[in-house]
Parts: C-alpha cells; sequence; structure tokens
C-alpha cells in the first residue's frame, strides 16, 4: 500500500510504535538543528527584496486576443 493515505498512516503507526510517540518532533528537530547559515531570517531586507521579485512573476502566460 506504499504512496496512499492508508499506508501513510500505517506508515506513521510502525514508526511511532518502534520508535516512540515523539519520533516525527525528534527527526523534525534534528533537520532545524542542522542548519547554521541563518537563512532568509539573518537579512531581511534582502527576505524582502526577494519576496517581491517572487510576488510579480506570474505563472499564467499573457492573455492573446
Amino acid at each position: 500500500m506504499a504512496g496512499t493515505k492508508t499506508g501513510g498512516r500505517a506508515a506513521a503507526k510502525t514508526n511511532k510504535t518502534k520508535y516512540g510517540p515523539d519520533f516525527y518532533a525528534r527527526i523534525g528537530a534534528v533537520g532545524g538543528k542542522k542548519g547554521h547559515t541563518g537563512g532568509f531570517f539573518k537579512n531581511r531586507e534582502l527576505a524582502r527584496i526577494a519576496g517581491a521579485r517572487g510576488g510579480r512573476v506570474s505563472r499564467r502566460g499573457k492573455k492573446t486576443v
């Protein structure tokens, strides 16, 4: 049942049974601690500029009449 909602629920149940109820919290914390560059939070102005640029980009093509 790989790749289905039911399979995902079964896998989650198995992981929690084998590794404890805080399994997903622990692996999430590991990922959060791995970062060391600071990301956009380090340079708020750059984040603002990048967000503005991304917001202006349209995913739809130009309308042709």
